[in-house]
């Protein structure tokens, strides 16, 4: 890995004085903590060289002269200040749970949020806009930033980390593991099948629209008028439970939605072939054309399955198989998760598996991409990445759905303590004598709540990153932040406990 270039730090104004206002106090403290963390542990600056790194082998050798090389030089020393810009705006922006946009507006009226992304200047600040923003999280590799999360929790892991990091005389090791299994709802509407053709039909008119907006035009109906009938029959077939005879009106409704869809949908091909031969006649880029085709294309590929759907799931009331079924139009990787919770007896996104240690750090993940096994089945693999990362384990606890024989035998094998809740009922009653079996499943009681606290307010209840691949990206960061939270809340306690 190349050194680090040195570039010139900004003047910065301190933060000032502030009486008063807890939350605010709580928040101060809270990011300061923060900044000395990631500074500390080499976080930050591991994460800029690596990024640094493959930024440099993309951009090739710099040239020959001195004014090539003097030139290179400066956009790498240009590109590491950004890099680090990113890595602390991708940190505020989990924290504090909000859209880039309200968080460009957050980092342009705080002077503490301003210090920590470190874009205050003496003569003013320019906070990045909310499209730099949505770029930034991009901006590292995933593995990358996965590998930081572990590296943060073995550095407080050893005496000398925890007493330079947090000021605590113990390590935090992860010794126990507590494991659990939820699903991170995605970002799409409920799934009935006559709101796919709703949402196809929109979306081909939103692009036949911004087409003859910049210029190509065919003859059709107005577009708003194609919007007005798509909304008049969403909201009969909507109320038809409502009417009499409400599943044959259903039907009736739903046929000429299907029409109106294949209609829209033949709008969309013709203008997709026109916008493709004649862009240059507008004032669209080729990637904003190449966009606006790309959009179009892919409801015209799923298209013909929504109309399939729909027809067998209300006319022909015949179920789809899940394996067969369009959740939604543009999120390719959700499934359907039968969870079986009071509140959610069936959930759409990704299974996701979170491991924590007994201190509250969450020390092993996995986003799910295809539909998630069984909880039994993910129970090894795991096991064996803590072994291989953190050393010797000495007890993991989970619920009961990753209880199996295997895994038993193979917590014996690796002379791991079981406090997997059994299945049997009998068998439970018998491990319940156990002080520190019923000492562990109490605490592993947490982990719910640690879930609670990861998907509610870190990914705000359901993640708005398109694509998987960002979802993964997202999850981590937000892993990695919430890690950062819970060591710069003991570092405070310890802080308070000296001052008192």
């Amino acid at each position: 890995m190349n050194d680090l270039p040195p570039f010139q730090q900004e003047l910065r104004p301190p933060l000032g004085v502030v009486y008063g206002c807890a939350d605010y106090q709580q928040q101060r403290t809270q990011l300061i903590q923060i900044d000395h963390l990631i500074v500390e542990s080499g976080l930050e600056n591991r994460l800029v060289a690596q990024a640094l790194d493959a930024w440099t082998k993309q951009a090739g050798e710099p040239g020959d002269t001195w004014k090539q090389r003097r030139g290179f030089d400066r956009q790498r020393a240009n590109k590491r200040v950004h890099l680090h810009r990113a890595f602390r705006c991708n940190i505020a922006n989990q924290l504090l749970g909000v859209s880039f946009r309200e968080l460009s507006v957050r980092l342009a009226d705080s002077p503490l949020l301003q210090w920590f992304i470190q874009v205050g200047k003496l003569d003013g600040a320019h906070p990045p806009s909310k499209s730099t923003l949505e770029r930034y999280e991009k901006e590292f590799k995933v593995t990358a930033v996965e590998q930081a999360v572990r590296k943060l929790v073995q550095s407080v892991g050893t005496p000398e980390g925890a007493l330079n990091l947090l000021g605590l005389d113990q390590p935090l090791r992860v010794d126990d593991v507590f494991m659990d299994t939820t699903c991170v709802k995605a970002n799409i509407h409920f799934p009935v099948d006559w709101v796919l053709l709703r949402d196809s039909t929109r979306t081909l008119i939103a692009a036949i629209g911004t087409i003859r907006k910049h210029g190509l035009k065919h003859r059709i109906p107005d577009p708003a008028s194609l919007m007005n009938a798509c909304n008049r029959l969403c909201m009969r077939i909507t109320h038809s439970r409502r009417q009499k005879d409400g599943k044959k009106h259903r039907k009736a409704v739903l046929r000429e939605l299907k029409k109106l869809a294949a209609t829209v949908g033949r709008h969309g091909q013709r203008y997709r072939q026109m916008l493709k031969k004649h862009y240059q006649e507008t004032d669209l880029s080729k990637a904003e054309a190449d966009l606006i085709m790309k959009r179009i294309q892919n409801i015209l590929d799923q298209l013909p399955e929504a109309i399939r759907q729909a027809h067998e799931r209300i006319i022909g009331e015949r179920l789809v198989p899940n394996a067969e079924k369009i959740l939604s139009l543009y999120e390719k990787d959700v499934h359907v998760l039968v969870r079986g919770k009071a509140e959610a007896e069936v959930e759409f996104g990704n299974g996701l598996l979170l491991a924590e240690q007994k201190d509250g750090l969450i020390v092993d993940w996995e986003l799910m991409r295809k539909q998630p096994p069984a909880d039994s089945q993910l129970f090894k693999r795991h096991v064996n990445i803590l072994k291989r990362t953190y050393g010797d384990i000495e007890a993991v606890a989970t619920d009961r759905g990753f209880h199996s024989l295997a895994n038993d035998q193979l917590l014996e094998q690796y002379e791991i303590y079981n406090a997997i809740c059994p299945k049997d009922p009998r068998e439970l009653d018998d491990r319940s004598k156990d002080p520190r079996f019923l000492k562990l499943q109490k605490r592993r009681g947490q982990t719910e709540g640690r879930i609670a606290i990861f998907k509610n307010v870190f990914l705000c209840g359901k993640m708005l990153s398109k694509g998987f691949t960002h979802r993964r990206i997202t999850v981590a960061w937000c892993i990695l932040t919430h890690d950062l939270w819970v060591l710069a809340r003991l570092a405070a306690a310890v802080v308070k406990r000296k001052a008192a």
